[in-house]
């Protein structure tokens, strides 16, 4: 399976204090949403695409957009 990017990154908050996360592949942001602990609407629209997206079904930065708002609805969501 090829790796699915898209880009610019999308820049999420991490456990480690003064982190963050910069992501652009799909199999990233999903790992990063399953450690997610609040899982709103916007967070399943997100983990439903994945595989869409994975699977080229669902072009790369229309799943940014849903990874994008996800994070914020997550409050996760950092600047560029």
């Amino acid at each position: 399976m090829p790796l699915r990017c898209f880009n610019p990154p999308v820049y999420v908050k991490t456990d480690r204090p003064g982190f963050r996360l910069g992501i652009s592949r799909i199999d990233t942001a999903a790992e990063e949403l399953l450690k997610w602990s609040n899982r709103g609407p916007k967070w399943r629209l997100a983990a439903e695409a994945c595989l869409t997206a994975m699977d080229g079904k669902m072009p790369t930065n229309d799943f940014r957009v849903l990874f994008e708002d996800a994070a914020e609805e997550e409050e996760m969501l950092l600047p560029d």
